[in-house]
């Protein structure tokens, strides 16, 4: 991928995406340790009550404030329950206010990361270290989202990995056809998020079964807050809704290809499961053409 080389430009930034939780935004931190010295925002909207938390911890011209109202308008919420206790509308949001900062790339992150890490070495040998010059590597996924038709790419995450070494992705350095948390985006590719919650999977889903296309970049990784332990944010909708009405968001946006199972080994939860020869085209190379 080039990663001594790539240097990202002056018009790509960072946008963290937040609400309700200024005191917890773990993901600045874990930026700032894996060496980001880029353009960075936080991004609320303005339903959030602790606007001014947000612009005392990290300044007044940092902060970006959109409106949910204006927003909803905009997508498909999949519901009719009126509560905007969702990430969807800043995914949604992060394209205008791209335009509004200058800037035609920018990748948007969830609050609570943890920390980024490699997941090859330079032998493309199962590796785990922790990534201490992420500008090099975002710089280099930008590279590659700019020389493809790509609408989105990603790192993927922690529990892409489960099993470590023997992990079906731990097998491939070629990366996964779902996208979630860290999308590096275009102003000049624009998409919706869809749907109020499972807004992620319901998205990667149905514009990729319309011919669009998503990547997460197996050779990266970022890992997060166990789901529903940090308080706030998309916490409190999870939890009075459940996994079963996150799960079956997807289910009705994409019947065709997704359905609810009952995964995990102790710990049992009900979750979506993708049929990715249902929900993507293949597109086959010229040479199986028949010949008549």
């Amino acid at each position: 991928m080039g990663l001594i080389m790539a240097v990202l430009p002056d018009d790509f930034c960072a946008f963290i995406l937040t609400h309700g939780r200024a005191d917890r935004v773990f993901t600045y931190d874990s930026l700032r340790r894996s060496g980001y010295s880029g353009r960075l925002y936080i991004v609320i909207d303005d339903e959030d009550e602790t606007a001014g938390e947000y612009f005392e911890r990290f300044g007044r011209e940092n902060v970006l404030v959109f409106s949910k109202k204006e927003v909803a308008s905009t997508f498909d919420e999949a519901d009719i329950f009126n509560d905007r206790r969702s990430i969807v509308y800043a995914r949604n949001a992060c394209f205008s206010l791209a335009k509004q900062v200058g800037c035609r790339h920018f990748i948007q992150l969830d609050d609570d990361y943890t920390g980024f890490y490699y997941r090859f070495d330079k032998d493309f040998k199962y590796s785990f270290k922790p990534i201490k010059n992420i500008d090099t590597v975002w710089a280099a996924m930008l590279d590659y989202f700019v020389s493809t038709p790509f609408l989105s790419i990603a790192m993927t995450q922690g529990g892409d990995f489960i099993g470590g070494n023997g992990s079906t992705h731990a097998k491939s350095v070629t990366g996964i056809r779902k996208a979630m948390n860290s999308f590096i985006c275009s102003t000049e590719r624009p998409f919706k998020f869809i749907g109020r919650i499972n807004e992620d999977v319901n998205t990667y889903t149905c514009v990729q079964h319309r011919g669009g296309a998503f990547l997460s970049l197996t050779q990266v990784s970022l890992n997060q807050k166990t789901t529903q332990s940090n308080e706030g944010g998309m916490t409190d909708l999870y939890l009075d809704s459940g996994t079963y009405v996150k799960s079956f968001y997807t289910v009705m946006f994409a019947p065709s290809c997704t359905r609810i199972v009952d995964m995990g080994d102790k710990h049992r939860r009900i979750h979506h499961q993708v049929n990715w020869d249902a929900a993507a085209p293949k597109i086959l190379h010229e040479k199986h053409r028949r010949v008549k």
